[in-house]
């Protein structure tokens, strides 16, 4: 069982070149009435990672304690400076599941092996207010860091480091900071212990070359689905623990990624991306499976919260409670076993190797001005066509499809307006905004369609039960409104695209 702790904490030394840093005396700290001396504590740490160090690359820390409070495998990530989120797993022998999983989308199918081993003596305190009660630990480390094998070369060091007590205030850091400033101290020059120990001991990998500046089309297209690829490794580990929204921003990276493969075809070999985006299409669809539910269920919520009592006959939000959620842990497992299996892990190394040697045609070392703006005006020409054929047709299933249809390509040329708007500038960043704007009014006609299906299948199922039907008849009735007042609109809003947009 994993349980996920938020570490807010500074890190100093002193200026002494033998390292003899000393614990100052802290009772002069504002808001602090007692120190408590807590002992020393002796602790052993073996840090893991790939023998390329992908997780020292994305200041990422795995690694095995024993001794003091907290023995166990210890997996910390980034969240801003000073600030991680530290999954703690029991101790083991080898590394766990519920850790291993968590970095699957950098490690890929590489082994994780013992990188570096610090040995600790440390010494606490724990600053009290008036009450007994936390406000942060301090300890200093005299550490010992060894290699695998105890292959030399060894280091060794001296710091102090200050722990915000849970749920504590940031800003009483900076008092104590100041106390610390007061005795010689200053904030360490390596963000973490291992960081600091991989540079002592000569073990660090080599930096990544920094990316070059963008030039050709070629430059500029790599550069998106780079960022892309990096959101989606970075998302992984968030979708497993359920975070806020990061379903749908996984979701959404996946759509730029394969969006964007079809719209720079002439640069991109599609021998080697056509399948990629199968795959791509493939994820977005398993990520998806909660996700419409999701946002249809919050659209019906918020429409029943505008009906009058009068017209609520049942137990309208109970039963769609029910419906949401029937599904939920269900598909929840499913898509946990999906990012756990070979399928995906095979996606992972095939984005991994496109972006590291992408498959580049000869277009791709063009004038991006030529190039990438050719491409985005094919696209909205799509739309251009899709937009007008919805415009020609009667209201009814057909108009609805072809509004369906014109959203699609005008996601899929905002996307490519996006990735063109550092090379093209203005122009794109203007096409990228009237091309979010149609999707909006296009993505509200298209949820009022769904949801009038969701309404008779909940109505369906209320009817069944013996309960009324009466308010899902309302709601229906206010969505085919909501339906005709986007399809009303629709003229206006595209003249007004066109007479603006120019690529």
């Amino acid at each position: 069982m994993a349980d996920t702790k938020r570490e807010i904490e500074r890190k100093y030394e002193g200026p002494a070149a033998d390292g003899d840093t000393r614990m100052p005396d802290l009772t002069g700290v504002p808001g602090v009435t007692g120190v408590v001396d807590k002992g020393i504590a002796e602790l052993d740490a073996t840090y893991y990672d790939t023998s390329d160090q992908r997780l020292a690359a994305a200041s990422l820390t795995l690694r095995r304690r024993t001794g003091g409070n907290d023995a166990g495998w210890h997996l910390k990530f980034p969240v801003s400076e000073g600030v991680r989120d530290e999954i703690r797993v029991p101790l083991s022998d080898n590394v766990p599941h519920a850790v291993a999983s968590l970095v699957r989308s950098r490690v890929l199918d590489a082994e994780l092996v013992p990188l570096v081993r610090l040995r600790s003596a440390r010494d606490v305190r724990h600053l009290v207010d008036d009450s007994g009660a936390l406000l942060a630990e301090v300890s200093l480390d005299r550490v010992r860091a060894d290699r695998p094998g105890g292959a030399e070369p060894t280091a060794a060091w001296t710091e102090i480091e200050v722990e915000l007590a849970d749920d504590g205030d940031p800003a009483f850091l900076d008092k104590v900071e100041k106390k610390l400033r007061k005795a010689g101290l200053k904030r360490s020059a390596s963000p973490s212990k291992l960081a600091k120990a991989l540079d002592a001991t000569g073990g660090r990998a080599g930096e990544p070359a920094p990316p070059k500046e963008p030039v050709t089309a070629g430059d500029h297209v790599l550069a998106y689905l780079r960022a892309q690829y990096d959101a989606i490794v970075e998302l992984d580990p968030a979708v497993r623990r359920d975070l806020p929204d990061s379903v749908h921003s996984m979701r959404v990276a996946t759509r730029r990624m394969r969006s964007t493969f079809r719209s720079y075809r002439k640069i991109l070999d599609r021998a080697v991306t056509d399948p990629i985006g199968d795959e791509l299409k493939w994820l977005a669809g398993e990520l998806g499976a909660d996700r419409d539910r999701e946002v249809l269920t919050e659209r019906i919520t918020e429409s029943l919260g505008r009906l009058p009592r009068t017209l609520l006959a049942g137990p309208v939000r109970t039963r769609l409670r029910t419906w949401s959620n029937v599904r939920r842990s269900g598909s929840r497992r499913r898509l946990i076993a999906v990012l756990d299996g070979k399928r995906y892990l095979a996606l992972l190394i095939a984005l991994d190797a496109l972006v590291a040697d992408p498959p580049l045609r000869k277009a791709a070392g063009g004038d991006p001005g030529k190039v990438i703006a050719k491409a985005v005006r094919e696209d909205f020409e799509k739309v251009s066509g899709l937009v007008g054929q919805a415009l020609d047709l009667p209201p009814g299933t057909d108009r609805d499809h072809a509004m369906h249809e014109a959203r699609k390509k005008a996601k899929r040329t905002r996307y490519a307006a996006e990735a063109a708007a550092p090379a093209l500038g203005g122009p794109a960043a203007g096409l990228v905004k009237s091309m979010k704007s149609l999707q909006g009014l296009l993505g509200d006609h298209q949820d009022s369609v769904m949801t009038r299906e969701a309404l008779r299948e909940v109505a369906v199922l209320a009817q069944a039960a013996g309960e009324s039907s009466f308010t899902y008849g309302v709601l229906y009735g206010r969505e085919e409104q909501r339906a005709a007042a986007a399809e009303a609109a629709l003229p206006g809003a595209w003249e007004k695209i066109e007479g603006q947009t120019a690529v």
